[in-house]
C-alpha cells in the first residue's frame, strides 16, 4: 500500500521569505510596539495617575483631619458619649 501523500521538503514558496527572517521581522515589530507603549505610559498615563493620586491623598487627608477632630472632641471633659435613650 502506498502512502496518500508524498514527502515534500520544508522549503518556502518562491514569493515567501524564510521562516527565520519572518520571525526576526515580527520580533522587531513587537519591540517597536513595546517601545511605543512604554512611551505612552511615561508621557500620558503616569502623569495622570500622579495628578489623580495627589487629589486622592488630599481628600483622604481631609477625612483623616475630620476624624482626628472627632476623636479630640470625644476626649474633652463633659463630651462623652450620649447616654442611651430608651426605657
Amino acid at each position: 500500500m502506498r502512502p496518500r501523500w508524498r514527502h515534500v521538503p520544508m522549503s518556502s514558496p518562491p514569493n515567501q521569505k524564510p521562516l527565520d527572517e519572518r520571525l526576526h521581522e515580527a520580533a522587531k515589530r513587537a519591540e517597536e510596539e513595546l517601545r511605543r507603549f512604554v512611551n505612552y505610559l511615561d508621557t500620558d498615563v503616569v502623569p495622570e495617575v500622579r495628578r489623580n493620586s495627589s487629589t486622592a491623598l488630599r481628600a483622604a487627608a481631609a477625612r483623616l483631619q475630620k476624624l482626628a477632630e472627632q476623636l479630640d472632641d470625644a476626649k474633652k471633659p463633659g463630651s462623652g458619649p450620649a447616654p442611651p435613650s430608651g426605657s
